[in-house]
């Protein structure tokens, strides 16, 4: 909650720390430092400020790789047409007018928080994020795309840490696991994992090797416990994965064959 006044500050927190852990900034220099430091799951705002105000708040966040998929909600006492196209303008998510119902308010910081959940959802179940996805800001799409870019040009080396990594996306570690944590629920690591198990399904159904030549292509040391990881992702053994292709690919050139 950014606000520098105190009192709208203390009533917020009150009505939303039962279902939330609220952290508070007084001013919007503070604000910025504090989702940068933390990673939220979403932002209220005030626009008027002193210092900084919400919209440069807003704008700040946005542009920043790290803070640019936290969902924002700008508060103002004013209902200009034109000061909420400008907040909307800068990728705030919500704007609400003051005096407002805080009934409302919890109800869109649910939905806001709901819809990141369910992006999560979609990418724990094997859909995997594509480039310009409604829910996910062109930022953070880059910001996938790198770590992405990462591993698959690390596929093959077991070694790849986190800290390598958070290293080349440019970010801490503790900043990159918070950002991929909030837009797919994985860990750095576990998120390494997903991109290898994936590598070696696509390539267990073109027949590009054995169960442990694919393995190790995929940077796994061990094909023991590449196989327990595959199972526990997909449901099904690799070598049933390369059994089956190998039978449709047989049973396609028997047809072919056949007067």
């Amino acid at each position: 909650m950014v606000d520098d006044e105190e009192e709208m500050r203390k009533s917020m927190k009150r009505f939303l720390e039962p279902e939330y852990r609220v952290i508070e900034a007084d001013d919007g220099d503070a604000g910025i430092r504090k989702a940068v430091q933390t990673i939220p799951d979403l932002i209220i705002s005030d626009v008027k400020m002193v210092k900084v105000d919400g919209f440069q708040v807003c704008q700040t966040l946005k542009e920043d790789e790290r803070t640019s998929h936290i969902p924002i909600i700008l508060l103002t006492a004013h209902g200009e047409k034109s000061l909420r196209l400008s907040g909307l303008e800068i990728g705030a998510d919500e704007y609400l007018t003051k005096p407002f119902d805080l009934q409302e308010l919890l109800a869109r910081v649910r939905n806001l928080i709901q819809s990141r959940r369910r992006l999560r959802e979609r990418f724990r179940a094997g859909e995997v994020l594509r480039p310009g996805d409604v829910i996910v800001t062109s930022l953070d799409d880059q910001f996938l795309n790198k770590v992405k870019a990462v591993v698959e040009s690390h596929m093959g080396d077991e070694n790849l840490s986190v800290e390598v990594l958070a290293g080349k996306v440019g970010m801490s570690r503790s900043q990159m696991h918070r950002k991929l944590i909030s837009l797919t629920s994985l860990s750095p690591g576990d998120f390494i994992r997903y991109m290898r198990l994936h590598r070696a399904m696509d390539l267990l159904n073109a027949k590009s090797g054995t169960v442990s030549e694919i393995a190790y292509q995929v940077g796994f040391g061990s094909v023991a416990y590449f196989t327990k990881c595959f199972r526990k992702q997909f449901g099904i053994l690799p070598s049933s994965v390369l059994k089956n292709s190998l039978y449709g690919r047989e049973m396609n050139r028997q047809d072919t064959m056949t007067p």
